[in-house]
């Protein structure tokens, strides 16, 4: 789900004459694996436009990055349409959701107003028809009005990054193909859920699909553990909200912090029980957003 908070805003400018990219994020010169990963996206975007101008970036990212907060989803979206603008790539949706995918596989999604799915590229074909075959679109959802209650319990970045997650669990983890299995069921159940407007049916999916995750990434080797003693509080959290008749339910990425599915009207008592749960940064609540999109044309 897009959601309509943390934002992230990229300005792509063409710098003919330079020599070589030049990266600002939040204000300062990106250093390390962040501006490795965005001039090899700048360089892709190079190569499929047939141009060699390199290019100024400047981008203000709102979610702490490397979290568990889909900060490389919304930064790799508005990325890409920053940069496909910029170069005169001339994409559609799904070629911008194909191109940002190259950033991020979660930032395929992020294209996309509300709730969105990812395909997996077809296996055993050409490298051209796998990425052809990858992409996101979006998933029809009615009557839901649903709230995302994300309670932030470490905005530090993590100590094992999700690409290195993913490796290590699909590599050694035995739970991982067990998992990958059910994801595929889960996939078609909360499709159907999103089609008849039934929430309770997403978030029981939602969450024993992302609680199977976590599982999976323990039973890796070494231990991948994203949960920490404030994730299990809030969780025990959840499990106390729906006792008390609130559907609410828990859904976890690749790290320590919580979001929390339930109607928007309940929204506010979710939030107030996270918020006594655990010792929690902070808790913020938000709805279905806005895909990324071209706000201005400075850039060209």
């Amino acid at each position: 789900m897009t959601l309509d908070i943390f934002p992230t805003t990229t300005r792509v400018q063409l710098a003919p004459g330079a020599g070589q990219d030049t990266v600002a994020f939040n204000g300062e010169p990106a250093t390390g694996e962040a501006e490795r990963r965005i001039t090899a996206f700048l360089r892709l975007v190079r190569e499929r436009s047939g141009r060699t101008e390199r290019a100024r970036v400047e981008t203000e990212n709102t979610v702490p990055t490397g979290a568990g907060l889909a900060s490389s989803a919304s930064g790799f979206a508005a990325l890409a349409v920053a940069a496909a603008a910029a170069y005169g790539l001339g994409l559609d949706a799904r070629g911008l959701s194909r191109l940002a995918r190259r950033g991020s596989g979660s930032a395929s999604r992020s294209i996309f107003d509300g709730f969105a799915v990812w395909h997996a590229g077809h296996a055993g074909g050409t490298p051209e028809e796998a990425d052809l075959g990858s992409y996101a679109e979006p998933v029809p959802a009615v009557d839901l009005e649903p709230a995302l209650v994300v309670a932030v319990v470490s905005a530090a970045p993590k100590a094992v990054s999700s690409r290195e997650a993913m490796r290590r669990t699909v590599d050694t983890s035995p739970l991982y193909e067990p998992w990958a299995v059910s994801s595929r069921a889960d996939l078609a159940d909360i499709g159907a859920a999103l089609a008849r407007g039934n929430l309770p049916a997403v978030g029981e999916i939602a969450e024993r699909n992302a609680l199977g995750m976590h599982a999976t990434m323990l039973a890796a080797r070494p231990a991948v553990r994203y949960l920490s003693p404030a994730s299990l509080a809030v969780l025990d959290g959840v499990l106390q909200l729906r006792r008390d008749g609130v559907p609410a339910y828990a859904t976890m990425d690749a790290g320590p912090n919580v979001k929390v599915l339930c109607p928007r009207s309940d929204a506010e008592r979710v939030a107030e029980a996270l918020r006594a749960a655990a010792p929690v940064g902070a808790v913020h609540i938000a709805g279905p957003g806005r895909g990324a999109r071209l706000v201005a044309e400075e850039c060209r």
